[in-house]
């Protein structure tokens, strides 16, 4: 697609960056068989795809700003420490689904400023689905949209009516017993729950209006950065389960003005929920 003209400089630069690795991710795509993998953690792949993707993306967005550093999810921090602008990006969100042929996979590019000296506020998002021909995009205060189109959160608000996202833990990813008991909250209320393999493309998806809420825990800065900005200029709300920023914790819940508050609150109930078993189960010990 080419890029909108409500781009401002900043994010032409980004759009740029994420259709110059895109083109060559879906190169790989179609050759997925031959991509070399190699294991991060039980259940958790990265490929030369990956690492391929993340440098066109450093090269391409440091050539166009070279003050700005990077969180980067295969490489980590770059950068000066006391940075003011800095890119949080993922070059390839939903690595299990491209290596097993699966076009639910993105290329997220957050920007983040610091604006204290402990705080930061993120400013504007790119994500951009190749295999899927979507390119989600928003500044602060300038809307959120889909290629050229507006986007809205869906106006549904009945439970019986909703569709919601999540991430699954697979393999040694903690938390299962929490997963469990959320969803054992949410399902007998609820139309359906999906599980599509990529935070940052749930949290856009909600965006859409396409579900009605997300949940998660335990995701990184770079899964979410590119994604919140998007969800909430299209008329979002994100918080943890507490109530708090997802940020900084990881945790994340989201959807429209009507869903959000009540999926955060049967989200909070399984998790206080297996903390008492726990304790119960300790003091009995």
């Amino acid at each position: 697609m080419t890029a909108s003209p409500r781009l401002s400089p900043a994010l032409n630069v980004v759009v740029g960056a994420v259709q110059k690795a895109g083109r060559r991710l879906l190169r790989d795509f179609g050759e997925v068989e031959q991509l070399q993998v190699s294991v991060k953690g039980t259940g958790d792949f990265v490929s030369q795809a990956d690492l391929r993707a993340e440098e066109t993306l450093r090269q391409e967005l440091s050539r166009a700003r070279p003050g700005f550093a990077f969180l980067m999810e295969e490489t980590g921090a770059h950068g000066r420490a006391d940075w003011e602008w800095r890119w949080v990006v993922d070059p390839l969100d939903g690595t299990t689904n491209f290596l097993h042929g699966i076009p639910n996979w993105c290329i997220s590019v957050g920007i983040e400023k610091r604006t204290g000296e402990d705080r930061t506020e993120l400013m504007a998002g790119v994500v951009y689905a190749p295999a899927l021909d979507e390119l989600f995009w928003a500044e602060k205060g300038a809307g959120a949209f889909l290629n050229d189109k507006r986007l809205r959160v869906s106006g549904r608000r009945s439970l019986t009516e909703a569709v919601f996202a999540t991430g699954i833990p697979f393999a040694s990813v903690p938390r299962k017993a929490e997963f469990s008991a959320i969803l054992a909250r949410i399902m007998p209320h609820v139309a359906g729950v999906r599980r599509m393999g990529s935070a940052a493309l749930d949290l856009c998806w909600t965006a859409a209006g396409r579900y009605e809420g997300y949940w998660e825990l335990g995701i990184k800065p770079w899964d979410m950065a590119a994604g919140l900005v998007i969800l909430r200029e299209a008329g979002g709300f994100a918080t943890d389960p507490d109530g708090g920023d997802p940020y900084p914790s990881g945790n994340i819940v989201v959807g429209n003005q009507a869903m959000q508050p009540r999926l955060r609150g049967m989200v909070a109930e399984g998790i206080v929920a297996v903390a008492a078993r726990a304790a119960g189960a300790e003091a009995a010990g």
